[in-house]
């Protein structure tokens, strides 16, 4: 008995650090990378984020109502015809009313789902007006970064760990990030100089492919000043979970700060530095 109480105890312990930890990550704004006990999509810092969370709990709705639905229907299924009370099992065929409901109400629902996530699509798709551009480039297994408009390119590796420092994230942290200016429309253009990658950062809501030979477009808003972590989620080859993203938004004085620094280191040789980027330039 006392080794049941034990064990009772203990369960009882566990179960309230993990209700704890989940409130705390629930109530905390933890948009940067994901999070032990974390519930749901990552905290939104985009506009395009905000959207897709918005359908998101749109769609949870929906599909609790046809479950608690599909589920009443079952019980009383079970309930009303089950074998004790109908012996002899009765038919029924050729309903009008039974073949249009059962047929009208998912396409009602359809047309429900189908209205805001083409919205968002089109939303998400291209980026009006932007305020600046940036050229992705995914290799086997690293990241390009381009700012023509500024002449700027430099390449983004993950730290290995042995040289990770403190505060830096193992598998995550790269050498050079992708720094933009919080509060500005930032147009991206992804392609790949191998195979298929994907450009994909959580919390922005923003997950693009980049294909050998095309140029894809995607782009994001920041609104909150951070550091944010993203991977590429194509399965890419034996290295694809050591090419990690990691974009810092600065404050626009900031960013003015870094952009006079980067200029100088990594400025880029147009006669020969930046091939590597020659099948987004050639677009």
């Amino acid at each position: 008995m006392d080794r049941i109480l034990g064990l009772a105890v203990s369960w009882a312990r566990h179960i309230g650090w993990a209700a704890t930890s989940l409130a705390i990550s629930a109530t905390t704004a933890l948009a940067d990378r994901p999070h032990e006990w974390q519930l749901g999509m990552q905290a939104s810092v985009t506009p395009t984020h905000d959207r897709l969370d918005d359908l998101h709990n749109l769609l949870l709705v929906l599909i609790t109502l046809i479950t608690v639905f599909v589920l009443a229907l079952l019980v009383y299924v079970c309930v009303r015809f089950r074998a004790s009370k109908h012996p002899v099992p009765s038919k029924t065929s050729h309903n009008t009313l039974l073949e249009i409901a059962w047929t009208g109400l998912p396409v009602l629902i359809l047309v429900v789902i189908a209205i805001p996530s083409f919205k968002l699509l089109y939303f998400a798709d291209r980026a009006i007006d932007p305020d600046m551009t940036v050229k992705v480039q995914a290799h086997q297994w690293y990241w390009s970064y381009e700012y023509p408009d500024q002449q700027i390119v430099f390449d983004s590796n993950l730290i290995p760990e042995a040289d990770l420092k403190a505060g830096q994230i193992r598998l995550l942290d790269v050498d050079n990030r992708l720094v933009v200016p919080v509060g500005k429309k930032v147009q991206v253009l992804v392609t790949t100089s191998d195979v298929m990658h994907s450009f994909f950062i959580p919390s922005f809501g923003v997950q693009v492919y980049g294909t050998p030979g095309r140029v894809n477009e995607t782009w994001f808003q920041v609104e909150k000043a951070g550091v944010y972590y993203g991977q590429c989620n194509q399965i890419c080859g034996t290295n694809h979970s050591y090419m990690p993203i990691v974009v810092e938004a600065l404050e626009p004085a900031a960013y003015d700060v870094w952009l006079a620094e980067a200029k100088t280191k990594f400025a880029m040789d147009v006669d020969g530095a930046g091939p590597r980027l020659a099948a987004v330039v050639s677009k």
